[in-house]
């Protein structure tokens, strides 16, 4: 990874570290000027929409990817706008389930993956937020797939070709979960992330995978939150794709 910079205030909680990345976002990310803004999930998502400015409030549009963030971007009262804006999405903040040493990240574990990809891929400035346990070495956990309900089990061969082992997401009470696109998300654990680039290329063969929680291009500011109100910046993290 690259050197990061880093800021701090007193010690305590995570959450106060994410308090603190929030307001740093907003002070050196968020000017006053107009700009459409592209809002994830997560605490951390929510943190930031609760400390925008009335200036920033006044002068921003907002496109939600999640009804949870949606939900308290209404609370906060801020200028909601739907997706026909996304082609002049300035900004996009949202969080990762794990961000790898190449700043490959799988994302969708609230299951807005597909609407996030969107934002993500349109906007000119991309930031990430995540707590240290989010940063690893290789990727150590599943990688939500959204699927057509039609495809549910025509992908599990093609899955098992490539080691992967999928658990269909449901509900507390063992119902399916279903995204806003009315879809459905297979969680897959691979037993090899060692060629992210090649596995990603791979699932998008697959009929029936709509999109991977794989999200290939780096941010362009990627925020670390530490348990001492300490966080770690890095910057334009080298796209190592190429």
């Amino acid at each position: 990874m690259s050197s990061p910079s880093s800021g701090s205030k007193n010690n305590g909680s995570l959450d106060k570290s994410f308090e603190n990345i929030a307001q740093h976002i907003i002070e050196n990310h968020i000017s006053i000027k107009p700009l459409i803004i592209g809002l994830g999930s997560g605490r951390a998502i929510a943190k930031i929409v609760n400390l925008l400015p009335l200036s920033i409030i006044e002068n921003c549009k907002f496109i939600c990817t999640s009804l949870q963030i949606k939900i308290e971007a209404e609370r906060k009262k801020l200028n909601i706008v739907d997706e026909s804006l996304i082609p002049f999405l300035d900004i996009v903040i949202d969080g990762a389930d794990q961000i790898d040493s190449k700043f490959f990240m799988i994302k969708g574990g609230g299951g807005a993956l597909f609407r996030e990809k969107i934002l993500y891929y349109s906007s000119k400035k991309t930031i990430i937020v995540g707590d240290v346990s989010k940063f690893v070495s290789l990727f150590s956990r599943s990688v939500p797939l959204e699927i057509l309900p039609f495809g549910r089990t025509a992908t599990i061969p093609f899955l098992d070709k490539l080691n992967g082992v999928p658990i269909l997401r449901t509900l507390d009470r063992g119902y399916p979960y279903i995204t806003e696109n009315g879809n459905l998300i297979l969680d897959v654990m691979f037993s090899d992330y060692s060629n992210v680039l090649q596995l990603d290329t791979e699932l998008k063969k697959i009929p029936g995978i709509i999109e991977t929680g794989f999200f290939i291009r780096p941010a362009s500011v990627c925020y670390c939150a530490l348990e001492n109100n300490q966080y770690k910046v890095y910057e334009n993290p080298p796209n190592l794709t190429e």
